[in-house]
């Protein structure tokens, strides 16, 4: 199904939703707890934009020299040719200055809730912090939407995210495999498919039959990738502006991306939450906060992570992917280089935005990155 018949199939079920009284709540961020949305009975939209064509809105009221996603998620907001538009409510959380600023503006418009998220994770009092932050929420969705969350309703709720996060898991598992059942792209593609969550069980199903219709296909002979492929792990900056400029040239260069580290792909989905923990909101609030996000300072959990998934995914060569003006993870940037470096893993950092303005330089650094690997 192409992009445009998914985004109508999605904007009709939003509006079917609405008619029966559902309610639409918009994130923009891994860090939002969808645990606490799912026991509030609410239905999930991702609103975050990845299409050059909306910037020039959002240039009426933010800088030019700003971060393309914040731009590109702005500009879809104002332009009322969005998601944006059908939500009810909107989620956002402290992390880069830009987004900080670019909720103020969304909040003029729309109904909003800011979670404020300490970006010193390792600080002894910032587990208190965020878990204060969550049990916030839950008194703002209740009073909000005139519903109670029960632990009852959390219990179920952490018990389906993590049969869910385990499906995701199957998916990049099938990365793992020499060669690769699924080449980056599609997956890719998969994830992106499944950020809204409407209708939990149908979309579980449909991911588990998908994911076994891959794995009959790959035990027939019938894999996509070829058997001396380079396997390259991207990090770095969200991919769904660049996803064509980077994983499609990377890909066309004989290589396969096999690993997303960034938090489109494996880095939101690595933990758990243990649904028999004595406080269940303590044990929700705990697992958010170990997402290495290059927001926090020290970033320590990106640093330990990205060794492990080297190994995991027997990565040949590291891409990391820096947004024009996305300044933590451009300066973090140079630790992933030196890690890489004592790896012996072949790194390239390419910095780009939503345009295709370098796409031909982007394209040529590419593919010399492939021909040395």
């Amino acid at each position: 199904m192409d992009n445009l018949n998914i985004i109508n199939k999605r904007i009709s079920r939003i509006k079917e939703i609405k008619e029966k009284g559902g309610k639409i709540v918009g994130t923009f961020c891994s860090f939002v707890p969808v645990e606490i949305l799912d026991a509030a009975g609410l239905h999930i939209i991702n609103l975050n934009s990845s299409t050059d064509e909306y910037i020039s809105y959002a240039e009426s009221d933010l800088p030019t020299n700003l971060c393309p996603l914040i731009k590109s998620s702005y500009g879809a907001a104002i332009s009322n040719n969005s998601y944006f538009s059908l939500a009810d409510f909107i989620i956002g959380e402290m992390t880069c200055d830009g987004k900080k600023k670019m909720y103020e503006l969304l909040s003029e418009v729309k109904d909003s809730h800011i979670m404020q998220l300490p970006q010193g994770a390792y600080r002894p009092y910032s587990p208190l912090m965020w878990e204060n932050e969550v049990r916030l929420l839950i008194k703002v969705l209740e009073k909000r939407f005139n519903v109670e969350i029960t632990e009852e309703k959390l219990r179920k709720a952490v018990s389906f995210r993590n049969k869910y996060r385990s499906l995701y898991g199957q998916l990049f598992e099938l990365s793992k495999l020499d060669p690769p059942a699924i080449s980056g792209y599609e997956a890719y593609k998969i994830l992106e498919r499944y950020k809204f969550s409407f209708d939990l069980d149908e979309e579980y199903k449909e991911l588990e039959e998908l994911i076994n219709r891959i794995k009959k296909d790959y035990e027939e002979g019938k894999g996509p990738i070829k058997d001396k492929a380079k396997r390259i792990l991207i990090t770095g900056c969200p991919l769904g502006g660049v996803l064509d400029k980077i994983v499609s040239t990377i890909e066309s260069n004989d290589g396969v991306v096999v690993c997303f580290e960034n938090c489109d792909g494996v880095k939101p989905i690595r933990n758990n939450i243990n649904v028999d923990s004595d406080d269940i909101v303590k044990a929700i609030a705990d697992r958010y906060l170990k997402i290495g996000c290059s927001i926090m300072s020290p970033n320590i959990s990106r640093i330990e992570l990205l060794p492990k998934l080297i190994e995991e995914f027997k990565v040949d060569g590291v891409v990391e992917v820096l947004l024009q003006t996305c300044h933590p993870y451009t300066v973090e940037a140079r630790e992933v280089k030196k890690l890489m470096h004592n790896l012996d893993i072949p790194y390239m950092a390419i910095e780009t935005d939503y345009s295709d303005s370098n796409i031909g330089q982007v394209k040529t650094r590419i593919a010399a990155f492939m021909e040395i690997l």
